[in-house]
């Protein structure tokens, strides 16, 4: 699918909006639309670096729905960015089914690099960063919080979780 636009994955910042990378700024000035994991989330960042394009939500309630809709606008040449509400989409984040259709179709797909708060806290914590293992959020419920917790305990590398606020 050489002719067609492209889906850009664009991380943002996670909680200094000084943190975007120049780079991240230009792919957002440059694409004809933003798929956003919550669109009124988005605009404070949008608003703040003056970027006026079209956005629309993709997030776990409407991903399905929303793949088609993507990939009829790259097959038409356009290009969009993916962005979640804080860190790089698809980590602990919406993203994952458009992004596995749109290379099932060859479509094409760029990843930047950028904010991830996984990465992040593991570079501060002062734990060994040569093997770890990511393990997105744990359950909410405690028994099964409590058992995902003891698989991991003779693992022999770090193990990094989310946390909702």
């Amino acid at each position: 699918m050489s002719d067609t636009g492209c889906l850009y994955i664009v991380p943002t910042p996670i909680g200094n909006l000084q943190d975007i990378t120049l780079r991240a700024l230009t792919i957002l000035k440059s694409v004809d639309a933003i798929a956003c994991e919550d669109t009124r989330h988005s605009r404070v960042l949008l608003q703040h670096f003056s970027i006026d394009k079209p956005t629309f939500a993709v997030h776990d309630h409407n991903e399905s729905m929303m793949v088609n809709k993507v990939i009829q606008r790259l097959e038409k040449g356009e290009s969009i960015a993916l962005i979640s509400d804080a860190g790089t989409p698809l980590i602990s984040d919406p993203g994952y089914v458009l992004v596995h259709a749109c290379r099932e179709i060859n479509a094409n797909v760029i990843a930047l690099p950028g904010p991830c708060a996984a990465v992040t806290a593991l570079s501060g914590a002062g734990l060994p960063t040569d093997q770890f293992i990511f393990r997105g959020f744990l359950p909410v419920k405690q028994q099964a919080k409590q058992q995902a917790i003891e698989a991991l305990q003779h693992s022999y590398c770090t193990s990094v979780f989310y946390e909702a606020p």
